[in-house]
């Protein structure tokens, strides 16, 4: 699977990838988020399953201090976005779901920006880190029920710079979407400050 210094993972492996394909299926994405919050699009790499080949990676990602796979999946997401010419991606900033300082100290980086410097080397989209705040730090969301979730990220994130956000159009990067419920958390801040437009990127999504 892993190729040294070279490249994070190998022709072979990527092929058996479980794509996120069809039109369809992109779109079945936004009912997680239908009567909650308004998202204007979310596109999602690949599908995530548990023990499949996306799970190991974005482990490798997350734990184990791969971070320049989080860049080589962002780059492939990236150039497919831009293969397919959709979504017509005219977004001012990606935004990155922030880490809570602690957690980003204790693992040294945040998966979700590592992914983001990959799309935004694709997209030719910067990156801003510094207008969504996370407030409290918690435990991994992982054994957690959709209620669970929710109740622990509806209050944990803040707009730093509102002004900044104001009339805005932009996307959120994450690395999986199971429930929804820290993007749900994170698009309803980001509305509240006033953004135009917020899509969502993810690398692997549940079905």
């Amino acid at each position: 699977m892993m190729y040294g210094e070279e490249k994070e993972v190998c022709t072979a492996c990527r092929m058996r990838l479980p794509y996120v394909t069809t039109e369809e299926e992109q779109l079945a994405l936004l009912q997680k988020f239908a009567g909650r919050v308004v998202v204007d699009y979310a596109y999602a790499y690949t599908y995530f399953a548990k023990k499949g080949l996306i799970q190991r990676l974005i482990h490798q990602l997350k734990y184990r201090g791969k971070t320049r796979l989080g860049h080589e999946l962002g780059v492939w997401f990236g150039t497919e976005l831009a293969r397919k010419n959709g979504p017509h991606l005219d977004a001012d900033w990606l935004v990155p779901v922030p880490l809570h300082p602690a957690r980003r100290r204790q693992r040294g980086y945040n998966q979700s920006e590592e992914i983001a410097t990959g799309l935004m080397q694709a997209l030719g989209i910067n990156m801003r880190t510094d207008l969504l705040w996370r407030t409290k730090f918690q435990a991994s969301q992982t054994r957690k029920s959709r209620t669970e979730r929710w109740e622990n990220v509806s209050t944990v994130f803040s707009v730093i710079k509102p002004e900044q956000v104001r009339g805005r159009h932009l996307i959120l990067v994450d690395d999986v979407l199971t429930t929804g419920a820290t993007l749900e958390a994170c698009v309803g801040e980001l509305r509240a400050a006033g953004a135009a437009t917020v899509g969502i990127l993810v690398i692997a999504t549940t079905r």
